[in-house]
């Protein structure tokens, strides 16, 4: 490719960065109002037309909790104003990260995932897919504004970070693995973060349901418990895969490096998640509490090479 060529596509690339962060941050946005018009709409609702409440309003059981349920396990749910522009902002958003990370890729020829701030971008990008696929399929877009708060966050953080396509470090210089490697933990990252935001929802929910306008208690269960099905295998994929790669890398399968152990016990947390969800005194809050800290472990994995020396690093950090 030539020079110009690779400028060009560069700059395209930030440019279409850039266009994501500011949709981005109008997207989280339209994600609040929703949750915030859902919550004070429902409550006018319920205090002014007391004996015609809503299946979505306060907090409800009984007849109301059934046919919200019912609703819900028919993909319905709660509508405002900004729940148009919640998902197309969220849409265009992931379609302008995609499109700045594919042209990255060919500049770089790998994975746009080689350096600390092209992984938090690849981190924001799986968040907001993971978010979209599983809201076409659960009435998840209330607790919306949880996935894209985190994905905000990490975009932001992305900003501070160097951004300069440098050489890789000797251990990461090997395109393919590090293209499936690293594309795989970014894929678990992203769709662990709405089974996180389920999790959160549910202890909000408890199982009576305390708010009307938030899923209900077995939908968010449900959302955690599939979120958790796809990103396991994936997220244990790819330590099986970094094992071989350091074998190549430094003739070891298995060394305890920081960012070994972190990935080892993020898997565990999960492993447990899905023993506990089956089992009577786990299933429910502490479950969902689980998915707050395997959660947590997921970003000490994501970051630990910042704060853990190991053979783990990124190039173009300071």
């Amino acid at each position: 490719m030539s020079s110009d060529a690779a400028s060009g596509l560069a700059s395209g690339s930030l440019i279409f960065y850039t266009a994501a962060g500011i949709l981005l941050v109008l997207a989280f946005g339209a994600h609040v109002v929703h949750a915030v018009l859902l919550a004070h709409g429902r409550r006018l609702a319920a205090a002014f037309s007391p004996s015609r409440q809503p299946a979505f309003a306060g907090a409800v059981s009984g007849s109301f909790v059934e046919g919200r349920d019912a609703a819900q396990a028919a993909g319905l749910e709660p509508r405002s104003a900004a729940a148009p522009f919640a998902s197309g902002l969220t849409v265009i958003t992931a379609v302008l990260l995609g499109a700045s990370m594919l042209m990255r890729a060919v500049v770089v020829g790998r994975g746009p995932w080689g350096n600390m701030e092209e992984f938090t971008v690849a981190f924001t990008f799986t968040i907001l897919v993971g978010y979209l696929v599983l809201s076409r399929r659960y009435p998840i877009r209330s607790i919306g504004f949880i996935p894209t708060g985190v994905a905000l966050a990490l975009f932001l953080y992305s900003t501070t970070l160097p951004n300069e396509i440098v050489p890789l470090v000797p251990a990461l210089d090997n395109a393919p693995l590090l293209t499936i490697h690293v594309g795989m933990a970014t894929i678990a990252y992203g769709i662990f973060a709405t089974s996180f935001a389920a999790g959160v929802g549910y202890l909000a929910q408890g199982k009576t349901d305390r708010f009307g306008w938030l899923p209900s208690h077995k939908v968010l269960d449900e959302v955690a418990y599939r979120s958790v099905i796809v990103g396991f295998p994936i997220f244990a994929t790819m330590i099986i895969l970094g094992s071989f790669w350091a074998s190549i890398a430094w003739s070891r399968y298995w060394g305890w490096d920081p960012k070994e152990t972190s990935a080892l016990v993020t898997w565990l947390t999960y492993a447990v998640y899905l023993h506990a969800r089956n089992q009577r005194s786990w299933a429910g809050r502490p479950a969902a509490l689980l998915l707050v800290v395997g959660f947590g472990m997921v970003l000490v994995t994501y970051s630990g090479s910042l704060w853990f020396s190991g053979l783990h690093a990124y190039s173009g950090l300071s």
